[in-house]
């Protein structure tokens, strides 16, 4: 995510239906923290104690897959989060100012190829917030880009082999995809 060490960011699906290849998938949308926080308090307050105790015991981003049954909470699992280039630095240098980890633990939290992202173009932060945005999606490479709109795999493909810019847009994207990718 491009969370900040401090700010947990929490999708999680509210219809127990909402499991397995749909949630991995990305083809669900999941809920913000900030509905659990409103619909069940008690239970948010159980979860923010919980990724207090697994972060600081890991000493790195947890993603915590959790359940709620019967209006209790049930950890299934933990692992360190994955993280996008900016935020593993951003992380790593807040860690370490917080005592968390060393500097040493710090640079070997950030891959090679993470650096390499990083040196991608980007888009400018404040010209995104004061720009008016046409769509809304998700993150499909590590830099900006720029090119006319394709709503197809095969358009994408035919303009990539003729030499033109152009960017895929999908409202979900599928294997049949990977030639327009």
């Amino acid at each position: 995510p491009f969370c900040h060490f401090l700010f947990l960011c929490v999708p999680f699906h509210a219809n127990a239906r909402d499991q397995g290849e749909d949630v991995v998938a990305g083809i669900r949308t999941p809920l913000r923290i900030s509905s659990l926080r409103q619909t069940m308090p008690r239970i948010y307050q159980e979860l923010m104690g919980v990724f207090d105790l697994l972060e600081k015991h890991y000493r790195d981003m947890q993603d915590i897959e959790f359940t709620i049954q019967k209006g209790r909470l049930w950890v299934l699992q933990t692992r360190s989060g994955k993280r996008t280039a900016c935020a593993a630095v951003r992380m790593a240098t807040e860690m370490v100012e917080e005592g968390l980890i060393d500097r040493r633990t710090a640079v070997l939290r950030v891959a090679p190829e993470q650096i390499e992202k990083l040196m991608h173009d980007q888009l400018d932060p404040q010209a995104l917030r004061e720009a008016t945005h046409a769509a809304k999606g998700l993150p499909a490479s590590p830099g900006a880009a720029v090119g006319q709109v394709v709503f197809s795999s095969e358009e994408a493909a035919r303009w990539h082999a003729e030499g033109r810019k152009c960017i895929l847009l999908r409202l979900e994207t599928s294997p049949e995809d990977i030639g327009g990718i």
